[in-house]
């Protein structure tokens, strides 16, 4: 029988400020919704493409952590880009989160939900079994 948990927020993280779960949990996958690059402490937005890119990945990295899990364990990212020349750029940050292979991965250009956000991500996740 599969365990289903929806996970509205992560000790860490900003916390969603529309109706979503910031991932849902079914047995060992972890379903993050879109990650944006709001600061936890300030809330405030990087302005540069690297400071967002690093600091999604902050946020996942916590995410997973409060699952028993890392980035290692990413199967699939779906990455959002505002802007096609931030392209390169992207990839190059990208390659230093994923040292023992990469995840299967999908890229798209598309308007993002504010104007100061340059990249999301979510992301499909493998994590330990976790005592109930």
């Amino acid at each position: 029988m599969q365990k289903i948990k929806k996970i509205a927020t992560v000790d860490g993280v900003t916390e969603p400020r529309a109706p979503y779960s910031t991932y849902t949990r079914v047995d060992n996958l972890i379903f993050m919704s879109g990650q944006v690059a709001v600061d936890p402490q300030t809330e405030a937005i990087p302005q540069s493409f690297a400071a967002q890119l690093e600091l999604i990945f902050e946020n996942i990295n916590v995410i997973l952590k409060s699952v028993g899990s890392t980035l290692e364990n990413i199967l699939k990212t779906t990455v959002f880009l505002k802007d096609l020349s931030d392209y390169a750029e992207y990839n190059e940050i990208y390659r230093e989160y994923f040292k023992s292979g990469f995840p299967a991965r999908t890229t798209v250009v598309a308007d993002l939900v504010h104007d100061d956000f340059l990249v999301e991500i979510e992301a499909i996740a493998w994590a330990p079994d976790r005592p109930s």
